[in-house]
């Protein structure tokens, strides 16, 4: 799956923005990031509650990974090419959702 449907889901969600985050792309709501894309467009960093990653993680092993900061995980990781691409849709409403509520 290419970036571009992602990019275009993403910003059709209220109040979403894309600004960039270091050498990233990234996807906010009201100020708070859900969604980073590194260099390459190969990649999609995907932050939700560590119920729906460990869900993801355990559904989707073929293009979800853990992403860590620091040894600890923060959300995961999503290889383009291999993905799924209304798994990835849905995952970043999930996302898009939990930054909302907090």
């Amino acid at each position: 799956m290419k970036i571009t449907p992602i990019r275009e889901f993403a910003l059709s969600l209220e109040s979403v923005t894309e600004a960039p985050h270091h050498y990233f792309s990234s996807f906010r709501v009201h100020g708070k990031i859900f969604v980073t894309i590194p260099p390459g467009d190969a990649l999609l960093h995907i932050f939700v509650d560590e119920a729906d990653r460990e869900s993801a993680l355990a559904l989707y092993p073929g293009f979800i990974d853990k992403l860590t900061w620091g040894g600890k995980v923060v959300g995961m990781r999503v290889s383009l090419p291999a993905a799924t691409p209304s798994v990835v849709k849905a995952l970043v409403a999930k996302a898009y959702a939990t930054r909302v509520r907090r």
